[in-house]
């Protein structure tokens, strides 16, 4: 059988570097031409270089990744497809900042047992480091938000005219299109400014 090795580089946006992720695939012995590189998020798996990349593979082969949390961010998406690549498409698995979850050695009970349990806990703490990223996060703006920070675009100033269109609007001589219209703005403008 003609087993390959491929690997497989993730970045979440164009700007962020793959050098390293490319180093320590040359470094491991992955040919260029099986090193495939997505420029994604890892919220999911719907990935154009990813894709490509499970048509390629077949039993035998091994995909190698510098990380867990370069295949994924989710905890359950990334056991599924780890379940995809070791039991159905019978692909051996490397993550090299991680040498237990490597499957190519210990193909016994034991060894897969041993990759498996690895395998849930660093995903585990992967989407729980995540979760804590988006607390901090939610957080840090709330307690800016408190101290009187704005978030988001300036707010346009009210055209003239429109205390006076408001108050006829507010005693029911003016319906809220027309109201907009004599501002020239949208209804849902008008009204958006009308609760602030």
């Amino acid at each position: 059988m003609n087993e390959k090795m491929y690997g497989y580089v993730r970045v979440s946006s164009k700007d962020q570097n793959t050098d390293r992720q490319l180093i320590a695939m040359e470094e491991f012995g992955v040919p260029p031409a099986g090193v495939v590189v997505d420029r994604q998020s890892g919220k999911d798996f719907d990935r154009p270089g990813y894709r490509r990349l499970l048509r390629k593979l077949k039993p035998g082969d091994t995909l190698v990744i510098k990380s867990i949390d370069r295949l994924g961010r989710n905890y359950d998406e990334i056991l599924e497809q780890w379940r995809l690549l070791t039991k159905e498409k019978r692909v051996a698995i490397v993550v090299l900042d991680m040498p237990l979850l490597d499957t190519r050695r210990g193909k016994d009970l034991t060894g897969t047992l041993i990759a498996d349990i690895v395998l849930q806990l660093l995903s585990y703490v992967a989407q729980t480091e995540r979760e804590f990223i988006r607390q901090r996060q939610a957080e840090g703006i709330a307690a800016a938000k408190a101290r009187g920070v704005h978030f988001g675009r300036t707010a346009a100033p009210l055209p003239k005219g429109f205390t006076e269109i408001c108050e006829r609007w507010r005693a029911g001589e003016l319906s809220a299109r027309k109201a907009g219209r004599l501002l020239g703005v949208s209804h849902s403008t008008f009204l958006k400014w009308t609760s602030i």
